[in-house]
């Protein structure tokens, strides 16, 4: 072998070895190195700064950054209802960098409520975690003459039309809690929404409406100032927050039962080792004492479970909605 002919090889070897070399730099370039997560996460807040979901996220993610090693951030999306923000993430790449904390509307109700959505939270979305909830309380001025929920139904029996209530929107779960009431009692009040819990109250408190049935936060301020009765609370248990006020089903209604819920979703394209790693971190946060007080501080009571335990409960909140958002005639088109 001449000595030219050696050189042309060598120079050739090295050729191949250096596009190796760059092939193998771009391949590590465009992956991720290292365990997950080496960069920050951002949890989207379909709502604005302030909004339960909101409040919920920035109390959680104080304790689940330093956990995983990383800053979590929160990033408010609102607009649409809530489905600007969630429509935003079941349309983002499942890196295992984006998550969603979402209610009752964007995940379940607005499936029904609109035509066209947008988004699929059923296929788009996966579940991570059910994060809080918060009870509705059902609520009258205190010079109504109205003492129970027993009383209130037997008012709107004796005076048909001449009951309002008021909500935190078409479709939201403040309007269709008592559209539940009404299809269980066969009793009929006229909805008017308000574009927020403040809002809503005060129409009450102004004798604008006769009742209204939504979140404790909102409420429980002009229970201790004296301006409202609290009636009964949406949920099954009476509340650990609330323990004086009755249950709908020890005010004679067994079959009423709603909540406000906050969840934690990842488009659905997320790794199962992600999802079940921020199922781990969050449950353990949601049981840390000082966490508790500080959900407990907005009248928020933490859920946690599995990601089967999301998903499941997902479904019978679809299942028991559809037909009394579609008995209401709500719509959001």
């Amino acid at each position: 072998m001449t000595s030219s002919t050696t050189s042309v090889r060598r120079a050739a070897l090295v050729r191949a070895g250096l596009a190796l070399l760059l092939a193998g730099t771009a391949g590590l370039a465009g992956a991720q190195t290292g365990p997950w997560p080496n960069r920050p996460i951002r949890i989207v807040i379909p709502y604005a700064a302030g909004s339960s979901p909101d409040v919920f996220a920035r109390i959680v993610a104080d304790k689940i950054g330093p956990k995983l090693g990383q800053q979590v951030l929160v990033d408010n999306r609102p607009g649409a209802g809530g489905n600007t923000g969630t429509g935003a993430v079941a349309h983002s790449p499942g890196d295992g960098y984006t998550f969603l904390i979402s209610t009752n509307g964007p995940l379940v109700y607005n499936t029904v409520l609109y035509k066209k959505l947008g988004y699929d939270p059923f296929t788009e979305l996966r579940p991570v975690v059910l994060g809080g909830a918060q009870a509705n309380v059902c609520a009258v001025r205190t010079d109504s003459g109205i003492n129970s929920l027993g009383e209130l139904v037997k008012a709107m029996k004796a005076n048909p039309g001449k009951f309002n209530f008021s909500s935190t929107g078409v479709g939201s779960l403040s309007q269709l809690g008592v559209e539940l009431l009404k299809a269980k009692t066969d009793t009929f009040a006229v909805h008017i929404p308000y574009a927020s819990s403040p809002l809503a109250i005060l129409a009450l408190l102004q004798g604008d409406v006769q009742f209204a049935c939504v979140p404790a936060v909102a409420v429980m301020p002009q229970v201790k100032a004296g301006k409202l009765r609290p009636l009964a609370v949406s949920t099954a248990k009476r509340s650990a927050l609330t323990p004086e006020i009755p249950t709908m089903k020890e005010a004679g209604l067994p079959e009423i039962e709603n909540m406000a819920w906050m969840a934690v979703m990842a488009p659905a394209s997320t790794p199962n080792e992600v999802v079940e790693r921020m199922n781990q971190e969050i449950n353990a946060a949601l049981a840390l004492p000082e966490v508790r007080e500080k959900l407990a501080g907005q009248f928020m009571e933490p859920v946690g479970g599995s990601v089967a335990d999301l998903r499941d409960f997902m479904k019978r909140e679809l299942t028991v909605m559809t037909p009394i958002i579609k008995r209401s005639g709500a719509t959001a088109d």
